[in-house]
């Protein structure tokens, strides 16, 4: 009796989770742009993302970090943060590690 239920339960969020592993980020990008930031990183044109949240990180203060998006098109390192429900955008010059804009 128990059994049609959870076996239901399990199946919807395994179909969920697959959904979103295939969602695009805000750039029509399946790997957020992943890919695409690590071959710049190889070939010295871009900041490694872990230079960037170094710099960025500490003028968020209580803020949580909840990880970056990278536009290749531009060269844009977008990091995520949430302060008291809102989601706060940092876009980054992927190449200088200068802050373009911050909104939220």
């Amino acid at each position: 009796m128990l059994v049609k239920p959870v076996l239901f339960a399990c199946l919807s969020a395994l179909a969920l989770t697959a959904a979103g592993a295939r969602m695009p980020d805000r750039y029509g990008h399946q790997d957020g742009g992943q890919e695409a930031a690590s071959r710049g990183r190889q070939q010295n044109q871009l900041l490694p993302v872990r230079e960037i949240e170094r710099r960025v990180k500490p003028m968020m203060g209580d803020a949580q970090y909840l990880g970056f998006l990278f536009d290749p098109q531009t060269s844009v390192y977008t990091l995520k943060f949430l302060r008291n429900g809102s989601v706060i955008w940092v876009d980054v010059d992927g190449r200088s590690g200068r802050i373009i804009r911050r909104t939220g």
